[in-house]
């Protein structure tokens, strides 16, 4: 795909396709090398008359079958140089807290076609009355009032709606749709579905597979409320952004440094790790962290700071530098953004005449299970978990998937049914957070690296413990100094490269005849050396080769 050497390449034109959150719908644009992330997402924006845009982003599947968001701050290329043919999935990035404070019916429309897609995925767990009730609206949206005469018996089972949809739960649906929704405009029951999908605890998650210290099998979401794990059907923990002090990770292991304010004289600290599948996969579960927590904490965005964390022995960091704006500016600008607002044409939804029909775009691939996770194929589901009343031995009709998606590059999860916490920190306390012994083992107190030079003290005393995250906390949470074990790297490659580096130097000295060095061989301190050290070295190393040989 891509061409190197001449200057006049960057006249070159690549094409990509973007699907939409409709599968069926796709958008063909074009762009240039110089071009970067923002271009694209702006692009399709406008062809969806789409002006909050921030929400909003492109994810795609590299070679590795992994998964990313497009960075608007770099150029395409760049992204996507193995990707043949340029596939992109248009997709809500940040889930507005509340979908109501958004200025723009359009906006909203857009998120609801996003939970719609999540509760088909299984990405959206409810209980089976409320995938009832949100089935229901869909339906009156789509199909309008009920018509015996055009809706024969068992319509509902034409429509896909939920990742596991039983007869019993399509007869729920019909029973709604005939007896409660009638008269009711796709406006209405567009509304109705978003003030119940945005109250669950799933809403806005997108399920990373992870394990925990204990090698138990997890899932682990990412929203505006912070970091929540499930196990089974349970949700497990729930960190929230200002129990948050620092987010990194170390090759597979995507770490999190909390502080609790157990009572207000002691703070209590924590560091939680969890081993994702792959470094590439703890690589993105980190940065969408940090993306997830810098939109919607910082105040500003001139105020993100450049993020260095990550590697292994002998290799650099992740170096990650925010872009574009937060929630903060969006929610602060007054006013109708446009003169007059858009329609929206739900019969066809074609406001551009580069989109078509999808039935010849491939699939996106889907994220891989490594083989530290276990690898379970799209169409295997994993029983076995609570049921919605949490009762052991029976079984839910709704299952924990695969993150992956069958169709594009969305997750597959079931959740257990949301639950909310009885304490001020927001977190579950019957499975509290336990120290990662591992990360201990290998040198990393249980606060974590750098909290007692105060990286905690613009989170709690800057504003966080009352909800807001403090501009001190966000930079200490940020900071690039991780700990002993980035430290040791670094030493130790260091003093490879010294001696190396001085080995390379006796070696040139020693053995060359140039006059100009012959001062320099002639001096005591070199004289000894080439004596004591580098001649029996010498020695040794002809010997040993000669007895290999």
């Amino acid at each position: 795909m891509l061409k190197f050497g001449s200057k006049s390449d960057i006249n070159v034109s690549y094409k990509c396709t973007v699907r939409l959150l409709e599968d069926t719908e796709v958008i063909e644009c074009e762009f240039q090398a110089h071009h970067k992330g923002k271009f694209l997402v702006e692009y399709v924006c406008r062809e969806l008359n789409l002006v909050e845009r921030d929400y909003f982003g492109l994810r795609y599947v590299d070679s590795s079958k992994q998964r990313h968001w497009l960075d608007p701050a770099k150029t395409v290329l760049k992204q996507v140089k193995e990707m043949d043919p340029i596939l992109f999935s248009f997709r809500v990035k940040f889930y507005p807290p509340d979908p109501f404070r958004l200025k723009e019916e359009i906006t909203r429309y857009q998120v609801y076609l996003q939970l719609k897609r999540d509760l088909l995925h299984g990405r959206l767990y409810c209980t089976h009355n409320e995938a009832s009730q949100l089935g229901a609206y869909i339906i009156q949206s789509e199909l309008g009032d009920f018509d015996p005469e055009e809706h024969m018996e068992g319509y509902i089972s034409e429509h896909k709606l939920l990742l596991k949809q039983t007869p019993k739960i399509e007869e729920k649906i019909a029973e709604l749709h005939q007896t409660q929704l009638k008269g009711q405009p796709p406006s209405a029951m567009e509304t109705a579905f978003l003030k119940k999908a945005y109250t669950l605890d799933t809403y806005g998650v997108d399920p990373h597979p992870v394990k925990d210290h204990k090698g138990n099998q997890l899932y682990l979401g990412i929203n505006h409320c912070g970091i929540l794990t499930f196990q089974g059907s349970r949700k497990t923990h729930h960190f929230r952004w200002n129990e948050v002090q620092k987010i990194n990770y170390e090759g597979k292991m995507f770490i999190i440094h909390l502080t609790f304010n157990e009572d207000p004289r002691t703070k209590k600290k924590h560091t939680v790790g969890f081993k994702c599948p792959t470094g590439a996969a703890c690589r993105h579960v980190w940065r969408c962290a940090v993306e997830q927590m810098l939109f919607f904490t910082l105040p500003s965005s001139s105020e993100a700071p450049s993020v260095v964390t990550g590697g292994g022995f002998f290799q650099w960091g992740t170096k990650f530098r925010y872009s574009g704006r937060v929630e903060k500016e969006i929610l602060e600008d007054v006013g109708p953004l446009r003169r007059e607002e858009p329609t929206i044409n739900r019969s066809s939804y074609r406001p551009s005449s580069l989109r078509r029909k999808a039935s010849s775009v491939p699939a996106t691939p889907s994220t891989p299970v490594g083989s530290e996770i276990g690898e379970i194929s799209k169409d295997d589901s994993i029983p076995g978990f609570e049921s919605s009343s949490g009762s052991p031995g029976t079984y839910n009709d709704y299952y924990f998937r695969d993150s992956f998606d069958r169709s594009s590059s969305e997750s597959q999860l079931d959740l257990g049914p949301h639950q909310q916490s009885s304490t001020g920190h927001g977190r579950h306390l019957d499975n509290a957070p336990v120290p990662f012994g591992a990360l201990r083992a290998s040198g990393m107190n249980s606060a974590g690296p750098g909290v007692g030079g105060g990286g905690m003290h613009g989170l709690v005393d800057g504003g966080a413990a009352s909800g807001g995250g403090g501009r001190a906390g966000l930079r200490a949470l940020m900071s690039s100094r991780h700990g002993m074990r980035p430290f040791v790297r670094v030493l130790v490659s260091s003093c490879v490269v010294v001696a190396v580096s001085l080995l390379a130097v006796a070696v040139v000295v020693f053995e060359s005849n140039s006059v100009a060095l012959g001062t320099l061989r002639k001096m005591p301190e070199m004289v000894v050396l080439r004596r004591d050290f580098y001649e029996p070295a010498k020695e040794f190393l002809r010997q040993s080769l000669q007895r290999f040989l």
